[in-house]
């Protein structure tokens, strides 16, 4: 099918489609084609983006003849894995590591939602291995990993601790006589618990533990670890792993335990780009405590752009079949209407279409942040490495929790018929909902945001306050009122303005009670108490941010 830039809906329009979408289409309002160049960010993407959609179309090994729903999770898994070594072996003319462009679309386009063994080994294992490595390590990690002769993924969270990262409970202790490391896992809760492709498939793994050095403990280190002989892929001696079994979703992916008892690693295998262990135990901090953070906020930023990308899915198959679907009669005897023309209808379908816009344009923005705070960290400069934590943070949070939102209201706009797997929308929501919990519970990641907030709070009023541009508007000094007079001649900017005036108000509000509850109590015990109102300011903050 070629394009044809001219026509208002770029040739969408087929021979066989249903009536009344054709008809919504012909009586679209923009040009599908422009619309299209600037949501996907240029022309030449939209093309590209033609060109992969049509190779997977036309390469045998990719196309189904059974569909998932009809799958046991063991066949899920088999078909992930074999379609994704075909995918990565069939992918020379395509950037399978850029995951914010056409590699994650040619892995949606090919795996679907269920995932497969190999999704940590892009999405974390390497982003590590290029973020946390130094020069020497690089040389010797980055081509096997490449190559997949490193199958990785990535082991931070613990049968009993998620969010918590300070408290994990597995350790990598240094023996200066050997200039080893001894990871070892103390308790039942110290399990590693989750990592994809750690029950079957990975052979190596990022392993985040508590490093002792000299007797001191030095705080949760990445650590490259091989796990499986790579000759007979069995465990190696000292290593214990195996699949966690069945979930809520995403079954394609071989989720696993890990437990190490007392198992060996060379001193160099501890990542050494920021911190180090010397030969005689010497421990060099890095330069700042955020730093090893950067394959979680890279990783979130990742997660908001894919969420917005399932909450465009849902809302492209409620939109369809509201068009498609007639129920009853608005003038009687005119026959059915199309359901997409009752107000209720286009109540609950078209915010969670505009809400999917914003998200995919705050994965863009996200990304820019990301990519600019990694070249100033390369200079020495740290200025924003705590608000990229922050913005990540919180959008992820807010992100993750409308999309699960949003995919419902959706599947309850279809009636029955979105209750039934062939819809989609089951799928969809077991893969979106998912992404409220991992890479930091929402909660969780919300009241990381306060934390931050309330810094900037303290550091405004004492007249101390050095924010960048995109928290700025938390020291204006204006009213506050807003300028709007009416919804028909409001401006960006006076919105704006209101969001940023009810943020800026909803911070110093939750930064005063917070005092108050100093005053008569621990500090921990008033975070506790003001907890709630915490997590409400700083999703009006991120709400602001959107």
């Amino acid at each position: 099918m070629n394009i044809n830039p001219t026509m208002p809906y770029a040739n969408l329009i087929q021979p066989g489609d249903n009536p009344d979408l054709t008809k919504e289409r012909k009586t679209a309002s923009f040009n599908l084609w422009k619309m299209q160049c600037f949501v996907y960010e240029g022309e030449e993407v939209v093309k590209r983006r033609k060109e992969i959609l049509e190779f997977v179309q036309s390469t045998p090994e990719f196309n189904d003849e059974i569909p998932a729903e009809f799958l046991s999770r063991e066949e899920v898994v088999d078909r992930g894995a074999r379609k994704a070594v075909v995918m990565t072996n069939k992918a020379d003319a395509i950037d399978t590591s850029d995951f914010f462009g056409e590699g994650m679309y040619y892995q949606s386009l090919v795996i679907g939602r269920d995932l497969h063994s190999m999704s940590l080994h892009y999405i974390m294992f390497m982003p590590t291995i290029q973020g946390q490595s130094d020069d020497d390590q690089m040389d010797e990690w980055m081509g096997p990993t490449a190559a997949r002769a490193f199958l990785g993924t990535f082991a931070q969270t613990e049968l009993g601790h998620g969010s918590n990262l300070t408290k994990l409970e597995a350790t990598a202790t240094y023996d200066p006589k050997t200039e080893e490391f001894v990871l070892h896992t103390p308790t039942l809760t110290a399990t590693k618990w989750w990592p994809g492709g750690l029950g079957k498939s990975c052979n190596v793994a990022v392993v985040m533990a508590q490093l002792y050095t000299n007797g001191q403990c030095k705080g949760p280190h990445p650590f490259f670890v091989p796990l499986r002989d790579p000759e007979t892929h069995m465990p190696m001696k000292g290593v214990t792993l195996g699949d966690i079994g069945p979930k809520f979703g995403i079954n394609g992916s071989d989720n696993g335990f890990l437990i190490f008892d007392h198992y060996r690693i060379p001193r160099r295998n501890m990542f050494m780009r920021f911190s180090k262990v010397l030969p005689d135990g010497t421990y060099v901090a890095p330069p700042h405590a955020k730093l090893g953070f950067g394959t979680m906020v890279f990783v979130r930023s990742i997660m908001i752009k894919d969420q917005a990308t399932q909450l465009g899915a849902a809302a492209v198959i409620g939109i369809r079949y509201s068009a498609v679907r007639r129920q009853g009669e608005i003038n009687e005897g005119a026959g059915e209407v199309q359901v997409i023309d009752y107000r209720t209808q286009q109540f609950r379908l078209l915010p969670q279409l505009a809400r999917a816009f914003a998200f995919l344009f705050a994965a863009y923005e996200i990304k820019t942040l990301y990519l600019n705070v990694t070249e100033q960290i390369g200079t020495g400069n740290m200025d924003l490495l705590a608000e990229l934590h922050a913005v990540s943070s919180g959008l992820k949070a807010v992100v993750s929790w409308e999309t699960a939102q949003g995919v419902e209201q959706l599947r309850l706009a279809c009636g029955g018929h979105g209750y039934s797997r062939a819809s989609a929308f089951p799928d969809i929501y077991t893969y979106a909902v998912g992404g409220c919990t991992y890479e930091g519970e929402n909660i969780v990641m919300l009241l990381q945001v306060a934390r931050f907030l309330m810094k900037c709070a303290k550091e405004v009023r004492i007249g101390n306050a050095k924010l960048a541009d995109i928290g700025a508007y938390i020291a204006k000094t204006d009213s506050g009122k807003s300028h709007i007079r009416s919804w028909r001649q409001c401006s960006d900017e006076d919105i704006i303005h209101d969001f940023e005036a009810v943020a800026r108000r909803m911070i110093f509000a939750s930064y005063d009670r917070l005092k108050s509850f100093e005053t008569t109590m621990t500090k921990k015990e008033a975070w506790n108490k003001c907890s709630i109102d915490l997590c409400k300011t700083a999703r009006v903050r991120e709400l602001c941010e959107l």
